[in-house]
C-alpha cells in the first residue's frame, strides 16, 4: 500500500489562464506550474503557453516539468484535462515524460467532452482529440472536505490517488497545488495584456476553459 504523502511531499500543480474576448491572448493560453508541498510551502513558480483550440498542451506541461528542473516532485496535478479551449492532456504521455504520478483533478459533474469536442471539430483535428480524450484513465469521484471531486490518475491507483488529492486540500475543494497555480496564471496573464495593450482588467478571466471544470 502506497503510504499518504508527508507534509513535505512535494506536488508540482499546473493551471491556465485566458481571456476569450481579446485577440491576441485568445492565440495562447498562460500555464502555471506551482511547486507546493502538503504543507501548503510554495517551493517554486515556472511559467509557460500553450495554443488555445491547439494540441500542444501536453509537450507544454511536460516543458513545465523540465524547465523547474526539481527532482523532489513527487507528483504532477493538473486541473482538469482539456485545458486552453480542449487543448487535451495526455495523461499517460506526462507521466511517462516526468516519471512521475500524474492526476488530473476536475470539480463538477461531467457527461463526457466527446459532443463537445464533435461540435467544434471535424475531420483530423476530431479525431486527434477524441483519440487523446479515449485514453483518459477513468475519472473517478473523491470526497473532500465535505465536497466532491473528480480524478483521473495515471501511475498511481485509485485509492492512492485519493489520499494524494485529500492530503494536498487542506480545505475547501481545490488542490493546493492547484489552485496556486490557478492563482499565478491568473496574475501571469493579467500582467501580459498590460504590457501588451496598457489595459488592466484585475483577475477576471473569460469563459472558462471546459476541461478546467468539466472534465
Amino acid at each position: 500500500m502506497t503510504p499518504s504523502p508527508k507534509p513535505g511531499t512535494r506536488a508540482l500543480g499546473v493551471a491556465e489562464s485566458y481571456r476569450g474576448t481579446d485577440s491576441e491572448s485568445s492565440r495562447r493560453s498562460t500555464l502555471c506550474g506551482a511547486l507546493v508541498r502538503a504543507n501548503r510551502v510554495v517551493d517554486g513558480v515556472v511559467y509557460g503557453s500553450c495554443t488555445v483550440g491547439g494540441t500542444d498542451a501536453t509537450n507544454a506541461v511536460c516543458t513545465l516539468f523540465s524547465t523547474l528542473g526539481r527532482e523532489d516532485v513527487r507528483y504532477v496535478m493538473l486541473s482538469g484535462v482539456a485545458p486552453a479551449w480542449f487543448n487535451v492532456l495526455d495523461l499517460r504521455r506526462i507521466a511517462e515524460a516526468t516519471d512521475r504520478p500524474t492526476l488530473s483533478v476536475s470539480y463538477e459533474e461531467s457527461e463526457g467532452l466527446a459532443s463537445a469536442l464533435r461540435e467544434q471539430f471535424s475531420g483530423d483535428e476530431l479525431d486527434e482529440r477524441l483519440a487523446a480524450y479515449r485514453s483518459l484513465p477513468p475519472r473517478r469521484p473523491v470526497e473532500v472536505n465535505g465536497e466532491t471531486v473528480f480524478v483521473r490518475a495515471v501511475g498511481i491507483d485509485a485509492a492512492a490517488a485519493a489520499d494524494v488529492v485529500r492530503a494536498f486540500t487542506p480545505e475547501g475543494g481545490r488542490p493546493e497545488p492547484v489552485r496556486v497555480a490557478r492563482t499565478a496564471a491568473r496574475a501571469a496573464r493579467s500582467w501580459r495584456e498590460r504590457e501588451w495593450d496598457g489595459r488592466d482588467d484585475g483577475h477576471n478571466d473569460g469563459p472558462a476553459s471546459p476541461g478546467d471544470h468539466h472534465e
